[in-house]
């Protein structure tokens, strides 16, 4: 513990007195800004944004006194801020020797360092290439009656017979379900139940100051990890067996079989178990939280906007037609369901699940003008772009025709799934969830919101003061 201690202390002396001298270096051609206090910086002043929903006006104002670049001190590093199509495209096409994907520590040490969002060049392309395997579109077609019979049971377990329910919770326990189900091939039962709440405390963690002192939101997250990953490693080695004892089994019933299955050239496993393990964990977070965020945004966009659900009832009542009264959504049900994901897409662009993306300069580049130096983080908000009324006309005014095919966004000004090679592999899986349970939710229950005006935190993601209480009344029996 004094080791620790002692580290952590040299740590905080060395490493801004490295970045304060960097900073003499170059004084005179890096952005404006001001880096604060050592470490901490303005990183309480974001977290602040962030947990009061005013991160746009907490970068709107840094934008309006300094331009589109501009420099600061987040979670650990001095860091510089980009905005617009121009950075974005910068950021997410940038050649791996310049930027590197290296996240604050607080997420690198919680999502594991080889994950899909850190790795760069050839390891980012190969693990890509692993989990695009499963997560590609032909393959998740043959899990759609197995993703509606998830939502069916959720539905008639936790919100048939119910007056009162608190949304956001219960649908974070639907897509962790999901998870389970399409990720690992774990049935309900004590397995998924033991994992739940480790997997809520790493993401609680994911975004804060990385010091490992008891009792914070960090040092909490990070054992929570070792839980897991144990129990991870424990899953895949089970399955690896399961693979040598029945060579002919479906090399798609879950994406760990999935990757366990993956050979390169050499007939070598393309991923080890410690990679495995991180994106395992990468794939967990990005298909729990933000499409449960995402389904929580439309339930209460849809007691809010009559119009909107009475367009949405609409197509969702043509594709139940004659449909016997007992019935499994297919991939062409979904098909259908256009003007259902044209709402979610404009939902995403206003409320992007994930809202700050972190690279890492590997070198001294020169951008704009300024110079960011090695070492730095590179910083760039996807609400910013997404709320820039100089892209999307009347920004704030939610309009889902944005969307259609014939009008689309520019390049690189929507990026609520990323861009280009750095485009979200699950993007697919997202699409699926959310249309299957937006179908079974406005054809098996009317709901209003208890209180209209309740409002919500980052934590680093949107999280409800009241969990969305909302009034429900079912139209039918779902038993």
């Amino acid at each position: 513990m004094v080791f620790m201690t002692l580290l952590i202390f040299l740590l905080l002396i060395l490493v801004p007195t490295f970045f304060l001298l960097q900073q003499k270096k170059y004084s005179d051609r890096l952005p404006p800004g001001a880096l604060g206090l050592p470490v901490i910086g303005q990183s309480l002043g974001l977290l602040k944004a962030l947990k009061t929903d005013r991160v746009n006006k907490w970068f709107q104002e840094r934008i309006t006194c300094h331009g589109p670049v501009w420099k600061a001190s987040l979670f650990g590093y001095p860091t510089v801020v980009l905005h617009g199509p121009t950075a974005n495209k910068f950021i997410y096409t940038c050649d791996g020797n310049l930027l590197t994907n290296t996240q604050p520590p607080s997420i690198s040490r919680i999502l594991g360092s080889k994950n899909i969002i850190e790795l760069s060049g050839n390891d980012h392309k190969r693990v890509r290439a692993a989990l695009v395997s499963f997560l590609k579109l032909e393959v998740l077609k043959q899990y759609v009656a197995k993703v509606d019979e998830e939502v069916r049971h959720h539905l008639v377990m936790h919100w048939h017979g119910k007056h009162e329910v608190q949304v956001q919770p219960l649908i974070k326990i639907l897509t962790f379900n999901v998870i389970c189900s399409l990720l690992f091939g774990i049935e309900r039962g004590p397995k998924r139940e033991k994992m739940l709440p480790l997997f809520q405390d790493m993401i609680e963690g994911v975004l804060s100051i990385p010091i490992s002192f008891p009792f914070t939101k960090y040092n909490r997250a990070i054992i929570a990890r070792k839980k897991l990953v144990s129990m991870l490693i424990h899953l895949i080695r089970e399955k690896r067996e399961a693979l040598k004892q029945n060579q002919k089994s479906d090399p798609h019933k879950d994406l760990i079989t999935s990757l366990l299955s993956n050979r390169d050239d050499d007939n070598s496993t393309m991923m080890s178990e410690e990679e495995i393990v991180d994106n395992i964990i990468v794939v967990m977070i990005a298909g729990y939280d933000t499409t449960s965020v995402l389904l929580t945004f439309l339930v209460r966009l849809l007691a809010n906007n009559k119009s909107i659900y009475s367009t949405i009832v609409q197509e969702q009542e043509e594709i139940v037609g004659n449909k016997a009264s007992e019935y499994s959504l297919t991939w062409e049900d979904l098909t259908k369901m256009k003007y259902t994901w044209r709402v979610a897409t404009e939902m995403m662009r206003i409320n992007p699940p994930v809202t700050l993306s972190f690279r890492r300069a590997r070198q001294d580049i020169e951008y704009g003008g300024f110079i960011i130096p090695k070492g730095w983080q590179v910083l760039l908000s996807a609400s910013m772009t997404h709320m820039d009324d100089s892209i999307f006309e009347n920004p704030a005014m939610f309009d889902p025709t944005r969307f259609e095919t014939q009008a689309p966004p520019p390049p690189f000004s929507y990026v609520a799934f990323g861009a280009g090679p750095r485009m979200c592999p699950g993007i697919e899986l997202t699409k699926m969830e959310t249309s299957v349970m937006m179908h079974r939710l406005v054809t098996g229950f009317t709901w209003e919101l208890i209180k209209k005006d309740e409002s919500f935190k980052r934590v680093p993601m949107p999280e409800f003061d009241q969990g969305l209480l909302v009034r429900v009344k079912p139209l039918n029996d779902l038993t």
